[in-house]
């Protein structure tokens, strides 16, 4: 009877085992709330509430990549509208190009273009605290656990330029006061990788779910497949290595030159 029971978990193990996915697609919806720390009426009446967007995740046992899925005919809701001169920069996987990690050597390659020259942002994987709660939810039919973290909110740097027929006015550089934001996860338990959208990842199992500073941003898993094309994991290769202090001074200084926009600098880690 002993060796029964021994050979029934045995098999019961085996079988957990194999039902574990440990590559897959997934397929991400991006909501960001716009208005959510705007109070401007007149501000708000320009921009639409929540903007929008599709993102894939490739990812092995220890590789993965993450892009932006373009929707060419988007219109953009930032585009005209302005009194003055405006340009926007960004930072991060989701408004950035690829996003390629492996996990082996605990590194990252984030791919951007600016100024018309192509970078590959290195760093590194860095283990993130996250607090593993007992509450469950199913996304997609699968079991999925919470987690949590408090990370320090991305710098948000400003400064515009006003034109007008006879003079332009620049306004100083204005940065916001840093603060401390909570990340909730939601972690698919039979999917053990490591993975997430954007930078967000180190968990047990692939994220499914992810809201960052209460609804601030949303991430929902619409789709999962089981398999993944190798060729989809390729690493960047085109554009110069710079590490991520090197490429916040080339913005900076493209930021000054121009005349103006608004910056996101930095993020909660990976």
């Amino acid at each position: 009877m002993k060796k029964l029971l021994l050979l029934l978990a045995a098999a019961f193990a085996l079988q957990t085992i194999q039902a574990q996915q440990k590559e897959g697609t997934i397929t991400y919806e991006r909501k960001i709330n716009m208005w959510k720390r705007i109070t401007d009426e007149e501000m708000r009446a320009r921009i639409p509430e929540y903007r929008t967007s599709k993102h894939i995740l490739y990812f092995s046992d220890s590789v993965s990549l993450y892009k932006l899925i373009p929707e060419d005919d988007a219109p953009d809701p930032f585009a005209g509208g302005g009194g003055g001169g405006r340009f926007v920069m960004r930072m991060g996987g989701a408004d950035g190009g690829d996003l390629y990690k492996n996990f082996a050597s605990a590194t990252s390659i984030q791919a951007n273009e600016m100024g018309g020259r192509n970078f590959l942002i290195t760093d590194t994987i860095r283990k993130a605290p996250w607090k593993i709660t007992g509450e469950t939810k199913q996304i997609l039919g699968l079991n999925c656990r919470k987690a949590t973290r408090k990370v320090a909110a991305p710098v948000m740097v400003n400064r515009t330029m006003n034109f007008s027929r006879n003079q332009n006015t620049d306004t100083t550089i204005k940065t916001a006061a840093p603060r401390e934001i909570e990340v909730v996860a939601w972690f698919a338990e039979n999917m053990p990788a490591p993975v997430g959208p954007d930078v967000y990842g180190q968990l047990p199992g692939v994220i499914m779910g992810l809201d960052i500073d209460n609804g601030s941003m949303v991430y929902t898993a619409t789709d999962v497949k089981k398999t993944v094309d190798i060729k989809d994991l390729k690493e960047p290769k085109k554009g110069k290595k710079v590490t991520q202090e090197e490429y916040r001074k080339m913005m900076m200084g493209l930021m000054q030159n121009q005349g103006g926009g608004m910056m996101r600098m930095g993020g909660p880690g990976m």
